[in-house]
């Protein structure tokens, strides 16, 4: 995203996306910068005689780290019925800061490892079981991209310790860090999924006020998922509807269950009470490309239609096809394409993973990439065996990631968000408003990260 950077002290702070683009910028200037001294020599000929000694320590690469492991554990879905998606892309995003802090010397010469377990996200056996695996393993720290049931998570972790890095989403395990954080303080997590509801309504009045979107109506529909994050959601929707003063009203609320393929009675409902605006508050990506294709086929003429974060997977493009196209989404941690430091991250992780714009995911790749990060900048400060000490440092330094500012100092362990929390895109993660257009997500808002602006739903 566009902001102003802070440096962060750091050992690993060779940070890869620096050395992504000093390679970049090497490789197409290098020449160029030698055929200018080689020009100023004549009018200063000893020091000309001597830059090739000066020149020789810039072209050596850092020693590959090979000392002490430092062991990052991963809980990961990889055979559950779900999730499966999300924690690849996690995985992805952690190998990835993993190859480029190791190839930069590490953390004090020692590299980063990854311990891999697979985890049942649903169930808090599952969870607890996958967790136990991990600190029995004594690894350093725990990266996890979420769980369905946090606080069996909470629980494992806070027992050993060690810095837990999540991305669950999650306002009642914030709560629950809050609450005790003498007991929790290791948790650091991602903005809270309220968000994705009280963030909503401001999008609406902005797309309104812009002239881009002329609404139908003032009802707002919801389509309700069945797990408790989907409860939030729509909880925090209905909440900022009721405060709009009357700009917006709530309309009908129609629950569904995980596992739903045939929609057409979703879509009946909905078009009985033709809302003008339908957030479908589900988050598995390809249940959401097969509502995508009934309802581009049998729409809601008219009406704006948002599907709540799962979009983000890589399988919806790929199932919904053409059927996509219009279709907005949301996320509280993404990623951008307007700064350096998006691109670059971007093609780093696009060329290790062989995807493209449309085929990587939006959402964890990045945010967990970012995770490793924290992590490393806090162990070059600190003995990694101390986890007090390692969590102090992560809650009392904020860093800058490809995400955005991760300030992790709030009692929930929780980093704001932009525009939603701080109205400094400096002082927080994005929310970001993706469209499907031409195939690709592309960022509509905020407006400082957009890369276009909105267009026509193709049944409005």
């Amino acid at each position: 995203m566009k902001r102003s950077r802070t440096t962060v002290a750091a050992a690993a702070a060779a940070t890869s996306l620096a050395l992504l683009l000093a390679a970049c910028s090497s490789s197409s200037d290098s020449g160029t910068t030698e055929e200018s001294a080689a020009a100023e020599a004549p009018a200063e000929e000893a020091p000309a005689a001597e830059a090739p000694a000066e020149e020789a320590p810039a072209a050596e690469a850092p020693a590959e780290a090979s000392g002490e492991p430092i062991t990052i554990g991963m809980p990961i879905a990889q055979s559950g019925p779900a999730g499966i998606a999300d924690h690849k892309d996690c995985w992805n995003g952690a190998i990835l800061a993993q190859e480029e802090i190791n190839a930069a010397g590490g953390v004090g010469g020692r590299p980063i490892e990854l311990n891999v377990t697979d985890i049942d996200i649903l169930s808090p056996e599952g969870i607890t079981a996958g967790f136990q695996k991990l600190t029995g393993d004594g690894v350093q720290a725990i990266v996890s991209p979420f769980v369905i049931i946090p606080p069996p998570a909470l629980d494992a972790a806070a027992a050993y310790g060690a810095p837990y890095m999540s991305g669950d989403t999650n306002i009642d395990a914030q709560k629950l860090r809050e609450a005790d954080p003498a007991k929790y303080g290791n948790y650091f997590v991602d903005p809270a999924e309220t968000y994705y509801g009280s963030g909503l309504v401001p999008f609406l009045d902005e797309l309104s006020a812009s002239g881009g979107w002329t609404p139908t109506n003032n009802s707002v529909a919801i389509v309700r998922g069945d797990t408790a994050y989907n409860k939030n959601i729509a909880d925090a929707t209905v909440a900022a509807v009721e405060a709009s003063g009357g700009t917006w009203q709530m309309g009908e609320i129609i629950d569904i269950t995980a596992g739903t393929k045939d929609w057409s009675p979703v879509i009946q409902k909905l078009k009985a009470s033709n809302p003008g605006v339908i957030m479908v508050d589900h988050w598995i990506g390809a249940e959401l490309a097969s509502f995508s294709q009934q309802f581009a086929k049998d729409p809601v003429p008219g009406s704006l239609v948002y599907l709540q974060y799962g979009p983000s997977q890589p399988e919806y493009l790929q199932i919904a096809g053409a059927d996509a196209e219009g279709y907005i989404w949301g996320t509280v941690i993404g990623t951008g394409n307007t700064s350096e430091e998006d691109k670059a991250f971007r093609q780093a992780y696009q060329g290790k993973f062989g995807v493209d714009d449309k085929t990587m995911g939006m959402v964890y790749p990045a945010w967990c990439y970012d995770m490793v990060n924290v992590l490393a900048n806090a162990w070059s400060n600190t003995d990694p065996a101390d986890f007090a000490a390692v969590n102090a440092f992560i809650a009392a330094n904020p860093t800058d990631g490809v995400t955005g500012h991760l300030d992790f100092s709030a009692a929930n362990g929780a980093t704001p968000v932009y525009p939603d929390q701080v109205s400094d895109p400096a002082k927080g993660v994005t929310h970001y408003f993706y469209q499907v257009q031409d195939g690709r997500h592309t960022v509509i808002a905020p407006s400082i990260d957009s890369e276009a602006p909105y267009q026509a739903q193709p049944w409005q």
